[in-house]
């Protein structure tokens, strides 16, 4: 059996590279392949990973993003393998599948080159597992549609070759990068990736020619691999649009001659205008929708409590001026729909508990108010509390249906957690159940499923899937350390419709998962476990800016005496409010090596308060990560309140 040569290139995705390398560890047993890892300058750590876990592989360290084609170029040139597999780090592959692969290879040597299946996180099937050539035709079909409408038709399909058995072994004409396994004799006729396609484009441009060159592309279904991103980018986002399609006129200006490409060019920026049209309708519409829904549905059960209230209590028709429901019922329904946003009962899980808060903070805002209005302004108290309570009701109930419709569930307590169930020995599982504590994540454990009957275990491996059905589990936990990664992958594949899934490998504080091809995985990690990542915390802050920008108002006078560039301050103010940046952001780093979330740019940094003390780098990184982890609203303010005088500096 010939050599393989593994070509990895990693670029901050740290935890899916050190489950990736496991996965290749245990699949190499039988062939000891040579493992290659580029990193493109990644920050987050990802070299200090592999240095202490994975010595024994080849490492480059590049100083620059060099981009896909050209990173793994870099090392196909240093590889001695007879086979060329380039995979990505966010793969988990099988214990059988380089034993198959080669196989397949050695037994038909008209294969140039091999993609296998692919599914994603969630158990299912990837598309982009067997594609054609992007034809101009091909590519229209897909952008607009008609592909998702007709799966499996031969026409409409053929940009994922819909109309081909996703089980068979088949001849394709794409190969994904993802997986790409690629005879070095073909290499050497057909020349290596072209680095003028950066990301994306690369590996159609590589299949074309190597089916130029004579040989044949397969589609290997008899060994499948875990592809937790999809295509690495949301693929309903505007930046994946423009990047993907200008890689295909990049392919059709050097193939078919730049005639095409030109018409080609004017059809992408179509495609690009039209997605861009979509994403726009579709992120308004999810924003809005549910809000105005609530406002439409509550405005009408006021409207009715108003007729009642008029007919059968104060039997007078009209007993209400038109005024009322013109202006005084709205601002009733804002102020409670802008109460019950501000208690996260618009955040992505239903709770009752905060629809409910929120509707009663609400009231007591109307009511506050109502006290103070002029008696001929005082319309009705009796409405308002039937109101609050026609809004708790019509709340929890249009936002159950909402959720029941996007995401097939109510939960009235997410905070509850998933009901969990850990797959391996009871020792991994124990870990597991600590590293979910010490990251602070919320579960309902229902036990361990193990290889044997005993106390310990709820269940054996051969009993799992009955299991599932009789607990009711929502998210598994595979030890890979005690199951094996082909049957942790069947798993997923035959249980894709109901469950959440996670793995992790030995000696690993990282837990991986993704529920979506179009979305980057999922990780349970005990330094990703951020407070300012909280969608209520995200709110706490822009209140905040909004409260400390209405604090400021006098300063807008009197600033001029203290703060030390006045026109900036006023600037900052202004963009501030209307959200642009925020007053307290991250201490810029200098030496750009740390990873946090993404917040706004600030005014403000946490080691302003410091200045006397002049923190080194590693203080400001070390407060950065703490301000991120156990940030609260009141942290800004006690920054601002410490460092005021310097609003008028640049935001950074």
């Amino acid at each position: 059996m010939k050599r393989l040569s593994v070509i990895i290139v990693n670029y901050n995705v740290k935890y899916f590279l050190e489950q990736a390398l496991y996965a290749v560890k245990q699949a190499g047993k039988n062939l000891n392949p040579e493992v290659i890892i580029v990193d493109n300058a990644s920050s987050d750590a990802s070299v200090e990973m592999l240095e202490e876990k994975f010595s024994e592989f080849t490492l480059i360290k590049n100083k620059e993003n060099t981009g896909f084609a050209k990173a793994n170029n870099m090392a196909i040139r240093q590889a001695t393998g007879e086979y060329i597999l380039l995979l990505n780090p966010d793969t988990l592959i099988a214990e059988d599948t380089f034993d198959k692969i080669i196989r397949f290879m050695d037994s038909n040597p008209e294969a140039g080159g091999l993609g296998v299946k692919m599914i994603d996180g969630k158990g299912n099937y990837l598309p982009e597992s067997k594609r054609a050539f992007p034809k101009p035709w091909i590519s229209f079909f897909k952008v607009f549609g008609f592909a998702r409408l007709f799966p499996h038709s031969k026409l409409f399909a053929r940009y994922y070759m819909g109309h081909l058995s996703e089980k068979q072994v088949q001849e394709v004409e794409v190969l994904a990068g993802a997986f790409m396994l690629i005879r070095r004799s073909v290499l050497e006729k057909t020349g290596l990736l072209d680095e003028q396609f950066f990301m994306y484009g690369e590996d159609i441009d590589l299949s074309y020619r190597i089916i130029k060159a004579g040989f044949k592309n397969y589609y290997y279904p008899d060994t499948q691999i875990v592809h937790y991103k999809g295509e690495s980018t949301k693929k309903g986002s505007l930046n994946y649009v423009k990047m993907f399609y200008n890689a295909m006129v990049i392919f059709t200006e050097k193939h078919f001659g730049k005639n095409k490409a030109g018409w080609f060019g004017l059809f992408v920026k179509m495609a690009i205008w039209f997605r861009a049209f979509l994403s726009l309708i579709f992120n308004i519409s999810r924003k809005i929708w549910p809000v105005l829904t609530d406002a439409i549905v509550l405005y009408g059960g006021v409207y009715y409590i108003k007729l009642y209230w008029e007919t059968h209590i104060k039997e007078a028709p009209a007993y209400y001026p038109v005024e009322f429901m013109l202006y005084v019922v709205p601002a009733y329904i804002g102020i409670w729909l802008i109460s019950v946003y501000f208690s996260g009962g618009y955040d992505k899980n239903f709770s009752v508990s905060k629809s409910i808060r929120g509707i009663l903070a609400g009231t007591l805002i109307i009511s506050a108010f109502y006290g103070f209005m002029n008696e001929s302004y005082r319309f009705s108290r009796a409405i308002i509390l039937l109101g609050a309570a026609w809004a708790g009701l019509e709340i929890i109930i249009s936002r159950a249906l909402w959720h029941l419709l996007t995401s097939g569930k109510i939960s009235a307590n997410p905070d509850a957690g998933n009901r969990l169930l850990i797959v391996g020995k009871k020792q991994e599982c124990e870990r597991v159940i600590n590293l979910l504590s010490r990251a602070g994540i919320n579960h309902t454990l229902l036990g361990f499923i193990g290889p044997e009957n005993g106390n310990d275990y709820l269940a054996t491996y051969d009993e799992f899937e009955k299991s599932i059905i009789i607990f009711k589990a929502t998210e598994i936990i595979f030890c890979l350390k005690d199951i094996k990664t082909g049957h942790t992958i069947s798993l997923m594949q035959t249980l894709h419709d109901r469950l959440a899934f996670k793995t992790i490998v030995p000696g690993s504080e990282s837990i991986i998962g993704s529920n979506s091809k179009n979305h980057a995985g999922d990780l349970y990690a005990l330094d990703l476990n951020l407070a300012i990542e909280q969608a209520s915390n995200k709110r706490n802050k822009r209140m905040m800016d909004i409260g400390l920008c209405i604090l400021m108002i006098p300063l807008l006078l009197s600033g001029i005496f203290f703060i030390k560039d006045y026109v900036r301050m006023l600037k900052n103010w202004l963009l501030v409010l209307i959200g642009k940046i925020s007053w307290v952001s991250y201490t810029p780093d200098i030496s750009n090596t740390q990873i946090l979330p993404e917040i706004k740019k600030g005014v403000l940094h946490p080691d302003d308060p410091y200045t006397d003390l002049k923190p080194n780098n590693i203080s400001i990184q070390r407060l950065n990560r703490m301000y991120a982890k156990d940030y609260s609203a009141w942290q800004d303010f006690a920054i601002f309140r410490k460092a005021f005088r310097q609003l008028g500096r640049k935001a950074a």
